[in-house]
């Protein structure tokens, strides 16, 4: 009786390992992507359920407001000066 090591080698199914292998990588890596871009946490991220500071501060909250329709021009431009005397931004300088 003949066994597959005796027969000659393998043959070209071997390739499909590495294929197989590819396939599994790629695709959870595709999935680790997908899930970070949707606002999970993945792997990578800390576990901790505060925001940073650039994320929660008055004027990036003021900024979305604004795009998402719920004040006027002139509402976001009078908000954003009271916000600018209190908070401040950074690269204000020279500006005229």
């Amino acid at each position: 009786m003949k066994t597959l090591a005796h027969s000659g080698g393998p043959g070209p199914w071997i390739l499909l390992f590495p294929l197989f292998w590819a396939a599994v990588v790629i695709g959870g890596v595709t999935l680790l992507r997908r899930t970070a871009r949707r606002g999970g946490r993945g792997p990578w991220r800390a576990r901790t359920s505060q925001r940073g500071p650039a994320e929660t501060s008055p004027i990036t909250l003021l900024g979305r407001r604004f795009a998402a329709g719920e004040i006027d021009e002139d509402g976001y431009w009078r908000r954003l000066s009271v916000l600018d005397e209190q908070f401040g931004r950074g690269g204000k300088e020279g500006a005229a």
